[in-house]
Parts: structure tokens; sequence; C-alpha cells
């Protein structure tokens, strides 16, 4: 690991903050044309200039002073993340892996976040797994290697982890994902106390608009046999198992007999025909045409099963209150 101390006020390559702390300037070189390093080493113009470091890749509460910024031969990207467990790294996987392959191949690339430790270390560690299609487990080594006190946070590790179940890739369609969003939006509403508009992709569209390919298994509002929701909208569990994107085995399987799915509670995805779930952080859901009340939502405090599970957040149908319904054509109906 190189390091320098940082410089005197004084000196016209170091520019400072008041809020900074992070220490001696250091940085390792983690393969050729690739850095990764704390927010001293990003704001030292000197130490950029020897190593020729043209791509800075910020991962921090708040970007580069303006000065840094406006340098005309550095080209930045910023993420914007706390170092806490629950913030969503995964979501900026993809575009952070585009930005460091190109900064590799037009110049140097500096990864950083406060301490390089965690935040940026992620980063990396994601970028490594997507470029040499390789497991978590050995692309830590590889960058720990390299500077040797890398650690994600837990909650970033379990990102990786599901970032390596779905292939290096981001895959929306994939259960454990969409789980995955639903507890970050949760933690969004629990702050702001309702869901922000990045969140807006948990909310699934409304199951009985006309669709290309339509779902032949749906819930009907037993009232009005209104379509309100499809078996894809459902987030099956397990008696007495609370269901978690961080676990290899979810979602449980219909046919497992160690395992059978409870179904005295129909928990799904929030759906665009429930309004209040955008504005309210908990409340009924009554059906969209006959306003008959057939279940349940709470964003924080979530909902146990009778059979012992507890899903949060939750959004749950009463069963009593819808029927199944298998016939594809009854899927084609407007709202």
């Amino acid at each position: 690991m190189e390091s320098r101390k940082a410089k005197k006020h004084g000196s016209t390559s170091q520019l400072l903050r008041e809020d900074f702390d992070a220490g001696p300037t250091n940085l390792d070189c983690i393969e050729p044309g690739l850095w990764l390093g704390n927010l001293t080493a990003a704001m030292d113009l000197e130490l950029l200039e020897e190593r020729k470091i043209n791509y800075i890749l910020t991962v921090d509460s708040c970007p580069l002073p303006r000065v840094i910024l406006s340098v005309p031969s550095i080209h930045n990207m910023f993420i914007q993340v706390t170092d806490i467990p629950c913030e969503d790294l995964l979501s900026h996987f993809e575009e952070a892996y585009k930005f460091i392959a190109n900064g590799q191949e037009n110049g140097v690339v500096l990864v950083h976040c406060y301490f390089g430790i965690s935040r940026s270390a992620t980063i990396v560690i994601a970028y490594f797994m997507k470029k040499y299609q390789i497991s978590f487990d050995e692309a830590f080594e590889r960058v720990k290697k390299q500077r040797r006190f890398v650690g994600p946070n837990k909650g970033f590790e379990a990102q990786l982890r599901l970032y390596e179940r779905m292939g290096c890739t981001i895959n929306k369609s994939n259960a454990q994902f969409r789980m995955f969003r639903l507890k970050v939006a949760a933690d969004k509403v629990r702050k702001v106390k309702i869901l922000p508009q990045d969140c807006l992709d948990v909310v699934r569209p409304d199951p009985a608009l006309i669709t290309v390919k339509p779902d032949p298994l749906v819930y009907r509002c037993c009232r009005c046999r209104r379509i309100v929701a499809s078996a894809s909208n459902l987030l099956p569990h397990v008696a007495r198992e609370k269901p978690t994107w961080k676990n290899e085995d979810w979602p449980p399987v219909v046919n497992n007999e160690d395992k059978p799915l409870c179904m005295m509670t129909y928990f799904i995805e929030p759906l665009s025909w429930m309004k209040s779930v955008l504005q309210s952080v908990e409340g009924k859901i009554y059906c969209p045409k006959c306003n008959s009340k057939i279940g349940s939502f709470s964003w924080i405090m979530g909902c146990q099963c009778p059979c012992g599970a507890k899903v949060s957040p939750a959004f749950y149908l009463v069963p009593s209150k819808v029927e199944w319904s298998n016939f594809v054509q009854n899927v084609q109906v407007t709202v």
C-alpha cells in the first residue's frame, strides 16, 4: 500500500473539505489500470497526475469538491451511498462495471470511498466477479491480496453473493432481487414515510391489464371477480420461517415435502392498483373495482402469518376474500 501524509492547507495540490478526516493518502494497485483507495487519494492532484489517473469513481455520501470535478482531464462517476448494510449498492454494479471497464481501456481508474475499505472495495470485487466470471470468494481474495484491509460490510457481502447467484448480472425478474429491492424500499419508507421515486420499481404492473403473455393463474376478488394479483406476484413462505432474499434456497418450491408452502395468508408484491401503498406506511387493501376490503399492508411493521412466519414489509390478501382462477382468457380484461 502506498501512502503519504496529508499536506498543509497552504499546498496548492491538497484540497480539503470541512468534514475531511480520512487519514493520510493511501491507495493500492489492484491490477494494471485500476487503483483502490481512500478519499484523501482522490483529492490529491499531485498523486493523481503521478499515477496518470484520469477516471475517478466515488462511492461516498457526498461527491468530490468541485475543484476536482472540474479538472478537464478527469472523468468522474458518483454513487451516493453510506456505509450501512441496508444500503443498495447492488443496483449500481452494472453502471460501475461499464465505467471502470471504459476507464481501463482509456486510461487509469481510481475507485474510492471514505476509507477505501467497504463501499469502494465492494464495487471492485463486483467488477472482478463479472470481468473474470469468478465467485465472490475468489474475487474477494484477489482484491484483498492487493489491499489487505478491504472488508465489505455484511449487507454488501450479501449483495455480492446474490450478484453471484444471478450470474454476475442484474436480473430484475429474479425473485430474490425483487425481495431485496422491497427491503431497500421499506428502509427508505421508514425514513421519509412515503415510497421514494427511486423505489417505484418495486411496484409491479396491474395483472388485470391486457398483456401479451398473461399469467394463467390469478387471484380474483370474491365479490366482483376483478383480477387483483397473479401467481407470479406471490411471495411464498414456509410455516414459522421468515422469508429473506439472503437465503440461497429462497423462494421455497411447491413440491418440497420437508418444507411445504403455507397458504394461510397470501403475501404478494405491491401492485400499481394499490394507490395507498405509494403514500402511506400502512393501511388496508381494497378491491379497486368494488371497494371490498381484501387485505392489508405495512411497510415497516410487517405482518405475522397465523403459521408463525413474520414477513416485512408485508402486502397480503386474505384467502377468504379472493379466489383462484386459471382461465387464460379471463386475464384479458381492462380495469
